[in-house]
């Protein structure tokens, strides 16, 4: 099976992996567990109470108040337009990316010692359910226990693009749409069936099953990973959740475009033909209606989840990571999806709170999001594999002022697009134009002017671009943005 094939429901262990040898661990019930939560397309914007009085998150917001949120979270940047592929493979082998897209291509995957299969190898019980969307060699390696694993993306009817429109009166509550509304687990639907169940609520009672079941008769320390497909599309949700958000109150982003101005490289890939050409103010009212309205529902989920780990009562030792895998743009810029350099695109949340971190605790450095992998190893004490070269936020979150670990900020799209961010400025690359683009993000944090042209900018320009050829040298990176060579029409990915 390849990462975009289903991976079926399964509740029995997978292959005995031997505990590695040598290992000066402190006694399991010393040690911290983990309960790491990714999300799927969720942008830095859409917490409540970071940033968006608007989004209704509950539940994330007291995990804003419990523990540390990462303000300036990131993803390296990715070799296909399917960058969920690209993050989650960064993210579980703690490659950095031109390292990651080898393997992957590769198909390394299975070979690499991967995040849980580290953790698993050191005694901790391993459990997932949800979105994998990688090697399923890598899956079996990494969990000792699976609930409903998911394939990568969950189709809905063909109505779900170009909207809306006259005609088209695709619904995000319609039951029989297919998409998240799953029949008993399977991607397949019965209309009018009353076993259909969303997939967060699916991947949620998986969770809560195993925290409430196994996790009480068992000494060792855990690992849960729990991957929503929510709130990639389709964005669909129960009535109630859509019903928080009527559509003509939906704030337009400050942003907004009818259309990008140039074909950033892939102008009407896939995620973007979910609305149409020129957007209105209105398709995007819809757009993040339905986005907003998948999040609380997602939110709801993980507030049932929480509430397990209480009862089961390890919550006192428990680190809890919620994040995604990037973000989106959802009516930014005129575009819809995450095939661009943009911050709504690059940036998504991070919270971290558990053991010794300090409630309410802000940091506003820039991070990887894939620095998980050594972040919970060095949580847990557990000797980091050699492969592994993003490195732990760990004294981020002891320090009372954590001291920069990036100066700037790598990101890419395959053939198409180079990007580098230091904390004030941002420079995109992009090949197939041969052009730049250049902003303030102290000044102008939604990258609504471009300042490529502005004389007063011309040194920053040149430094940032000084400062990215030296980070694609130390990456790998082999395009010579001197020279760049265009790709072929429809050969982009």
């Amino acid at each position: 099976m390849n990462r975009r094939t289903f991976l079926g429901v399964s509740t029995a262990a997978a292959a005995t992996v031997s505990s590695r040898a040598g290992l000066a661990l402190a006694p399991a019930e010393q040690r911290p567990n983990f309960l790491f939560i990714i999300a799927d397309d969720l942008m830095f914007r859409t917490i409540g109470a970071i940033n968006n009085p608007e989004a209704h998150t509950p539940n994330l917001d007291g995990l804003v108040r419990q523990g540390c949120h990462f303000t300036h979270c990131f993803h390296q940047g990715s070799w296909t337009g399917a960058v969920c592929v690209a993050s989650r493979t960064m993210l579980n082998t703690g490659l950095t990316t031109f390292h990651a897209h080898r393997a992957d291509s590769e198909n390394q995957a299975g070979t690499l010692p991967t995040w849980g299969q580290t953790l698993r190898e050191s005694g901790y019980d391993t459990f997932i359910t949800g979105k994998w969307h990688l090697d399923a060699v890598a899956l079996q390696r990494s969990f000792s226990e699976m609930g409903p694993v998911a394939p990568g993306y969950l189709p809905s009817t063909p109505d779900m693009y170009d909207r809306p429109a006259p005609g088209n009166n695709w619904d995000p509550a319609n039951r029989e749409l297919l998409g998240h509304w799953l029949h008993q687990g399977v991607w397949l639907n019965r209309a009018n069936d009353e076993n259909i169940q969303h997939s967060s609520e699916l991947y949620a009672d998986a969770a809560i099953k195993h925290l409430t079941t196994a996790v009480p008769r068992k000494t060792a320390p855990f690992f849960m990973y729990v991957g929503f497909n929510a709130p990639h599309d389709p964005r669909q949700a129960p009535q109630e959740f859509l019903d928080m958000y009527p559509v003509e109150k939906i704030a337009i982003p400050p942003n907004y475009l009818p259309e990008h101005p140039f074909d950033q490289g892939d102008h009407k890939t896939r995620d973007e033909l979910l609305a149409p050409f020129p957007r209105t103010k209105h398709d995007v009212q819809v757009h993040r209606r339905e986005y907003y309205a998948i999040i609380s529902h997602m939110d709801a989920q993980i507030g049932r989840i929480l509430s397990a780990l209480k009862a089961s009562g390890k919550a006192d030792n428990t680190y809890v990571i919620v994040t995604a895998d990037h973000g989106l743009s959802v009516g930014e810029h005129g575009l819809m999806g995450k095939q661009n350099q943009y911050e709504c695109s690059m940036r998504m949340p991070l919270l971290i709170s558990g053991p010794g971190i300090k409630p309410g605790k802000r940091v506003d450095e820039m991070v990887y999001q894939h620095a998980m992998f050594a972040t919970t190893c060095e949580l847990a004490g557990v000797p980091l594999p050699k492969h592994v070269e993003f490195p732990s936020i760990a004294p981020m979150l002891r320090a009372a002022t954590p001291q920069p670990m990036n100066d700037a900020m790598f990101g890419w799209l395959n053939v198409l697009q180079r990007s580098i961010r230091t904390t004030q400025h941002k420079l995109i690359f992009y090949a197939h134009l041969n052009r730049f683009q250049v902003f303030d993000l102290e000044k102008d944090p939604w990258e609504m002017h471009d300042l490529v042209d502005n004389p007063a900018y011309a040194q920053i320009k040149q430094d940032l671009i000084t400062k990215l050829k030296a980070k694609q040298k130390e990456l790998g990176d082999t395009m010579n943005i001197d020279h760049p060579v265009t790709p072929a029409p429809g050969n982009n990915y």
